[in-house]
């Protein structure tokens, strides 16, 4: 899962240094991921999970690390490929 949000951040996140080196816990905002950025990559991530985020995870928290974006995907019911 993380090597897919991996992917959608380097199309849609607009990262300034990219994405390769960031630890998965890596502040994404500090790296960064502008409010602009953030919708083009929940669009995306909506796009390649085919899933859609509630109105309750639309936060700066839930896109704040690939960490915190692979927890929002599962608590929405994405299946962790590496689980």
């Amino acid at each position: 899962m993380k090597v897919r949000i991996r992917t959608v951040l380097k199309n849609a996140g607009s990262l300034q240094n990219g994405v390769d080196a960031l630890p998965d816990d890596a502040d994404l905002h500090a790296a960064g991921l502008t409010s602009h950025a953030t919708v083009s990559l929940m669009l995306a991530l909506e796009e390649m999970f085919d899933i859609e985020f509630p109105d309750r995870l639309l936060g700066r928290l839930t896109f704040s690390s690939i960490d915190a974006i692979a927890r929002a995907l599962i608590e929405i019911g994405v299946q962790d490929e590496a689980a």
